[in-house]
């Protein structure tokens, strides 16, 4: 009886180690599976929709952050090119560089125009994370459509953000000198105009909230892409 006990608590020992070595196997979720998964949502909503009414290659495809996502007069500001418009609210430049396959290699555009930075910036990531992520987008799309161009709208200076400034500029450089020289690469600055004379925000460019652009913002968004976007 003994022999038959210690046996059967030593297979029971063996199938317990199994156990505990099986569950060590299942990873907890990852930081990028996290985010990843916190913007499912507006990827599918993206994809039903290109179901519904797919666009046609060769278009302008304007992604980011909610500054795309809320730019309502978009279409009717650029009526003469074909606009594609998937800007998701709250989103990094991170974020958009790790969907660049659902976000732009789908519509095959023949221009990207990509808005994000500032929510990286305001989450605590720096200026050299903020375009390492801008240089990843750009070699993503490029593995993809090597002949997309692509246009990078720099960081908007925000009154709600003020605080931020030092880092916009210094992202908005980094940006600037990483895309020059390169005929297929553009930075857009929008920066500079929307700058009073003692060199802060524009609060009439702005929504109430102090971050979100209004119409006169966009009008003036506008002006700027008009050389890029045709």
């Amino acid at each position: 009886m003994k022999t038959w006990i210690k046996t059967t608590l030593a297979v029971a020992g063996l199938l317990g180690a199994g156990a505990v070595a099986h569950a060590q196997v299942v990873a907890p979720a990852t930081k990028a599976s996290v985010h990843q998964r916190r913007w499912q949502a507006a990827i599918d909503a993206f994809a039903a929709e290109d179901r519904a009414h797919a666009p046609e290659p060769g278009g302008v495809l304007f992604v980011g952050s909610s500054s795309i996502r809320l730019w309502t007069s978009l279409q009717a500001q650029f009526k003469d090119v074909p606009v594609v418009q998937r800007g998701f609210g709250g989103s990094r430049l991170l974020d958009c560089t790790e969907h660049v396959k659902e976000l732009v290699v789908p519509y095959r555009p023949r221009l990207v125009v990509l808005y994000a930075g500032d929510n990286d910036l305001a989450e605590g990531r720096s200026p050299q994370d903020v375009v390492a992520s801008l240089r990843t987008f750009v070699e993503g799309v490029r593995s993809a459509l090597p002949d997309t161009r692509i246009a990078y709208v720099s960081i908007k200076p925000s009154p709600l953000r003020a605080a931020l400034m030092p880092r916009v500029r210094e992202a908005n450089e980094l940006a600037r000198a990483y895309l020059a020289g390169d005929p297929q690469l553009a930075y857009v600055d929008v920066f500079t105009a929307m700058l009073d004379p003692q060199g802060q925000p524009r609060r009439e460019l702005f929504q109430p909230d102090a971050l979100h652009l209004n119409a006169q913002g966009y009008a003036l968004w506008q002006a700027a892409l008009s050389s890029v976007v045709k």
